[in-house]
C-alpha cells in the first residue's frame, strides 16, 4: 500500500488527453483513461486502500527530489539511500502527428524508466490497478512475453516490464535489484476502440522518452514571454498545455476530482470539465504567450459547445462540449484524508452564472483584436449571446463561486454582463461584427453601469461589495478593472482594494475568495487577482513585484499549485494542478510585464481615472 501524500507531493504528466498525478514516493495514484474524466484506474489519491496505485521505490531508505526534465512535463525523481541512487522517469508519451501517422503507437500509454546511477538499488515494484475508481479488482492474466493482460469492459489494458513481475491476487509484484548504469523498463497501455500495439522494451522506450521531451521542449520554445518570472510562466504554460484535452481544444479547470478544500469536510468537487468562467483569462494567457493555435482551438470549442445550447449557456461542459454528467457520490471511497464524499460530476451543471456571457465574448474579442474577423456562425452566436445578457442581466444567479445556497444579485455578473455588451457595442462599432443593435445594447448597458456604481457601492465602508445593495466583499472586486469599467487607480477601486485586502487578507500575499464558516484556503488565483491589479495602476510596480513574488513560495517542488493554499503551512488544497491558478499566475506576470514596457508610468490620478 502506498504511503500518505499530501497534494502537493504530486506531479502530473500527461498526453493532452488525460493525466496521471505520481506521488514524490515514486506511486502513480491517479490516473483516469481514454479521457480526463473517465473512471479512474489508480484512485489511491482518494483511499489508499482501495483505489488502486503503481509504485517503483527503494526498497531500503531514502530520499526523493524532483523535476521535470527541462520545459517538458517529462518527470525525473531521484532517489538516494545509504546503499546507491536511482533516477524513476515517468511520462505519458507524446509525438508529432507525422509521426503517429508513419508509425504504430499505443492510443494511451504511461511509461516508467527506473535507473540506478549510482551504487546498487532494490526496488519494489508493486502493481494493483481497480478499476471504475477502485470498485472493482480484475484478474491479471499472464500473456508470457506479451505481459499481463487486464481487461475491463470495452478496454484492455497491458502492463509490459523488462523485469519478471509476479502475480499476487490481484496485481503484480517484483523486487529488482540494479547496479550503476543498469536500467529497468515498465510500459502500461490501454485500447478500448483502438488496435493494440505493445511498443518493445528498451531501446524504443528510450526513444520515445527522447521524443516526448523534445515535443515539448519544442512546444515550450514557441512561448514569445520575455518579461519577468519567465520559468514559472513557462511552468504554467506547460501545465495548461497538459490540461488541453487536445481533439477538441477545450480545457479542463483540473486533473482530479473530490480534493478537499478543507480537509475533513465536504467541499469536495469534480473538476475533470470545462468551465466557461475561465475563458477570457485563458484566452489572455494563450494569446499573450504566442501560442495562437491553440487560442484558436479553445476558442473553436467555446463556440462549439455554447452552440449546443445556444442562446443560454451552461455553467461547465465536457471536453466534447456536451452537458456534463449529473453529480453523484462514489460511497465505497473514503476521500482524500477521510474527506468525504468523493463526487464524480458536478451539480454546478444546473447553475446559472450570468458572468459566463461577458467571459465567453471577452474571450471572443481578444482572439478579434488578434484574428481580424469572425464567420457568419460565430456573429451569430456572439448575436444571440448579447441579446440573451441585454434579456435577462436583472435575474439573480448563483455567480461564479458556485454557491449552493441559492442566487443573489452578485456584483460580478452585473459586471460580466455590463462588459458583454460593452464588448459586442465595440466589435459592432469597428466592424468586426455586423448587425450589432447598438441601440438597444448601450441602453442595457448603460443601465448595468448605473445600477453597478449605485447599488454595487457602499458608502459606508467605502468599497464595492459583492452583492448589490450588500455589505459582504469577495476578491472578484479586484478584478473591476480588467474588464475596463473603471481604472485600477480611481478613488473607488483604490478605496475597494483597501477594504478587500483588509478583509480577506489571509496573510504573507495571500487572499481568501471570501470569508466563510469554517474557514478554507487562501484562493490561489484570487492572491495573483491582487498582483495584477496593482500592476495594472492599482498599486506601484515594485508593489506588484512584491506580491507576484510572495505567491511564487507557494508552487511545490516542480511548479504547481492547487487550487487553494494553506495559509499557515502553504499546503496545497483542492483539486490538482489547478487550471485556474496557472491562468491567473500568467495573467499577471503579463500584466507586470507590459508595465515594465510602459515605462512604469505611475498609476492614473483621480481626475484622469474618472
Amino acid at each position: 500500500m502506498p504511503r500518505e501524500s499530501s497534494i502537493q507531493d504530486y506531479a502530473v504528466i500527461g498526453d493532452c488527453r488525460a493525466a496521471a498525478l505520481v506521488s514524490r514516493a515514486g506511486s502513480l495514484d491517479w490516473l483516469c483513461w481514454p479521457r480526463f474524466d473517465s473512471p479512474a484506474i489508480f484512485a489511491a489519491l482518494l483511499d489508499r486502500e482501495r483505489g488502486g496505485y503503481w509504485r517503483i521505490a527503494p526498497a531500503d531508505a531514502h530520499e526523493a527530489r524532483r523535476r521535470y526534465v527541462g520545459e517538458s512535463n517529462v518527470l525525473e525523481t531521484t532517489f538516494t539511500g545509504a546503499s546507491g541512487s536511482a533516477t524513476l522517469t515517468d511520462l505519458m508519451p507524446v509525438a508529432s502527428e507525422q509521426f503517429k501517422n508513419e508509425h504504430l503507437i499505443p492510443d494511451h500509454e504511461v511509461v516508467r524508466r527506473v535507473e540506478c546511477t549510482a551504487g546498487a538499488v532494490e526496488l519494489d515494484v508493486e502493481f494493483f490497478p481497480r478499476s471504475q475508481y477502485g470498485l472493482k479488482a480484475r484478474a491479471l492474466r499472464e500473456r508470457g512475453k506479451l505481459g499481463l493482460r487486464l481487461e475491463d469492459g470495452r478496454g484492455a489494458y497491458w502492463l509490459r516490464a523488462s523485469v519478471p513481475l509476479e502475480v499476487r491476487g490481484k496485481g503484480a509484484i517484483a523486487r529488482v535489484r540494479l547496479r550503476a548504469g543498469e536500467r529497468a523498463y515498465f510500459s502500461l497501455s490501454y485500447a478500448q476502440e483502438s488496435p493494440i500495439v505493445l511498443p518493445e522494451l528498451g531501446e524504443p522506450t528510450e526513444k520515445a522518452i527522447a521524443r516526448s521531451v523534445r515535443w515539448w521542449e519544442e512546444w515550450a520554445a514557441r512561448c514569445q514571454y520575455d518579461g519577468p518570472y519567465r520559468a514559472a510562466v513557462v511552468r504554467s504554460a506547460l501545465a495548461l498545455k497538459l490540461l488541453t484535452y487536445a481533439p477538441s481544444g477545450a480545457i479542463v479547470a483540473a486533473a482530479t476530482t473530490s480534493l478537499p478544500e478543507i480537509v475533513g469536510a465536504s467541499a469536495n468537487w469534480d473538476y475533470r470539465y470545462c468551465w466557461l468562467r475561465d475563458a477570457s483569462l485563458t484566452m489572455r494567457a494563450l494569446l499573450g504567450l504566442g501560442h495562437r493555435n491553440e487560442a484558436a482551438g479553445f476558442l473553436d470549442w467555446l463556440l462549439h459547445a455554447t452552440r449546443q445550447t445556444h442562446p443560454e449557456l451552461r455553467v461547465l461542459y465536457t471536453v466534447f462540449g456536451r452537458e456534463s454528467p449529473r453529480e453523484r457520490e462514489l460511497t465505497h471511497l473514503r476521500g482524500y484524508r477521510e474527506s468525504r464524499p468523493v463526487r464524480v460530476g458536478n451539480a454546478a451543471r444546473g447553475q446559472l452564472q450570468l458572468d459566463i456571457y461577458g467571459e465567453v465574448i471577452k474571450a471572443a474579442g481578444q482572439f478579434a483584436e488578434e484574428d481580424g474577423c469572425f464567420d457568419g456562425m460565430t456573429q451569430k452566436v456572439l448575436l444571440g449571446l448579447g441579446k440573451y445578457v441585454a434579456k435577462h442581466w436583472r435575474l439573480p444567479d448563483e455567480g461564479i463561486w458556485e454557491p449552493r445556497t441559492g442566487r443573489r444579485h452578485n456584483t460580478f455578473s452585473r459586471l460580466l454582463c455590463w462588459a458583454a455588451l460593452d464588448r459586442l457595442i465595440t466589435l459592432g462599432e469597428s466592424g468586426r461584427l455586423k448587425s450589432v443593435p447598438l441601440e438597444r445594447f448601450a441602453r442595457e448597458r448603460d443601465a448595468i453601469r448605473r445600477e453597478l456604481e449605485t447599488r454595487a457601492w457602499n458608502e459606508e465602508l467605502q468599497s464595492y461589495t459583492a452583492t448589490l445593495d450588500g455589505d459582504d466583499l469577495d476578491a472578484t472586486l479586484l478584478r473591476i478593472p480588467w474588464y475596463e469599467f473603471e481604472a485600477a487607480g480611481s478613488p473607488r477601486m483604490r478605496a475597494t482594494h483597501e477594504a478587500v485586502t483588509r478583509a480577506l487578507s489571509a496573510g504573507n500575499g495571500l487572499l481568501y475568495r471570501y470569508r466563510r464558516e469554517p474557514a478554507e484556503g487562501a484562493f490561489g488565483i484570487c492572491s495573483f487577482w491582487n498582483a495584477e491589479y496593482l500592476a495594472t495602476g492599482g498599486g506601484t510596480l515594485e508593489q506588484a513585484h512584491a506580491a507576484f513574488q510572495a505567491l511564487l513560495r507557494y508552487a511545490n517542488d516542480v511548479g504547481l499549485y492547487g487550487e487553494e493554499i494553506e495559509p499557515e503551512t502553504g499546503a496545497a488544497l483542492g483539486n490538482f494542478p489547478q487550471s485556474f491558478t496557472h491562468v491567473g499566475l500568467i495573467s499577471a506576470a503579463l500584466s507586470i510585464a507590459e508595465r515594465q514596457k510602459q515605462g512604469a508610468r505611475p498609476p492614473l490620478t483621480a481626475s484622469e481615472a474618472a
